[in-house]
């Protein structure tokens, strides 16, 4: 199995009621980026429209190659390990979105046991984004 160029990695919660602030407080760590449902969101071309519910984002730095388990401990490990509070937090669907970009037609990769339980003990999903090496 040949080896997945690079991944990035974003961790998400989403919710009409989320209060980034408070979201915050509760995580112990400031997040890459976050609004609350109505806030307005400048785009880079400078173009402003209003959020349609509230996110909450970190995000790990790029990984060149892939690593994309480091990355998601990486995220992991700056949030509480506490599962009644990751219990609280499900209304918020904690979700990690990744993007594999492929070196050749044909990668592939595995993911550990302990990166699955630690997901399905907090209850976050994940999410890839595939993406070819000729695109």
């Amino acid at each position: 199995m040949a080896a997945i160029d690079h991944s990035l990695a974003s961790f998400h919660f989403v919710g009409d009621d989320l209060v980034p602030s408070e979201l915050t407080a509760l995580l112990g760590t400031a997040p890459t980026e976050a609004h609350a449902k109505g806030d307005g969101i400048t785009s880079t071309s400078g173009t402003t429209r209003l959020a349609r519910t509230g996110h909450w984002t970190l995000t790990a730095e790029r990984r060149e190659p892939e690593d994309l388990e480091g990355q998601v401990f990486e995220i992991l490990d700056r949030l509480p390990s506490n599962l009644h509070i990751w219990e609280q937090l499900a209304k918020f669907q904690p979700h990690f979105f990744c993007g594999i970009f492929m070196g050749s037609g044909n990668d592939g990769m595995d993911l550990s046991p302990k990166l699955l339980l630690a997901l399905g003990q907090r209850g976050i999903s994940l999410g890839f984004d595939i993406y070819d090496a000729h695109d």
